[in-house]
């Protein structure tokens, strides 16, 4: 069973499987680097109430599974996560601390979303003008059949 999130209006299931590449994929995400890239991805994502509930690093990729609150978008979250990564990484594993430019991400990335069951949504559909006719009563029967 899924457990959905709430704010004070609305109760939400959004995840989505994220894929993010370092800058012309270099093989950048090997040992302490990965730990640590990982560290810094899920600290920054609880800065947006957002949480990486799963995240496994290749050497020239990450995949994560990250629940994002419908109040943020997919891209917003993603642009703060790179964005600020991006310089921690360059301060964490910079020889060069005086280089301008903190590029480590390359410039896109891969979403999809990962949903509820669609037969489950269907029954929740039918099912809620039970929920309803509860509450406001048989004279407001408002079904579409």
């Amino acid at each position: 069973m899924r457990s959905f999130e709430s704010q004070s209006h609305v109760k939400w299931y959004c995840k989505y499987h994220i894929i993010i590449v370092p800058k012309y994929r270099k093989k950048l995400l090997f040992g302490s680097a990965r730990v640590q890239i990982g560290r810094i991805l899920r600290e920054l994502a609880k800065q947006k109430e957002c949480e990486i509930i799963e995240g496994h690093a290749l050497a020239d990729h990450i995949h994560m599974v990250i629940s994002i609150p419908p109040k943020y978008s997919v891209a917003h979250v993603i642009g703060f996560l790179k964005g600020k990564s991006a310089i921690r990484a360059h301060n964490l594993f910079s020889k060069k601390r005086l280089i301008v430019q903190k590029t480590f991400w390359s410039r896109g990335y891969c979403v999809s979303t990962v949903g509820l069951d669609e037969e489950e949504v269907k029954k929740y559909v039918r099912e809620q003008w039970k929920h309803d006719q509860f509450f406001d009563g048989e004279h407001m029967d408002l079904r579409w059949e």
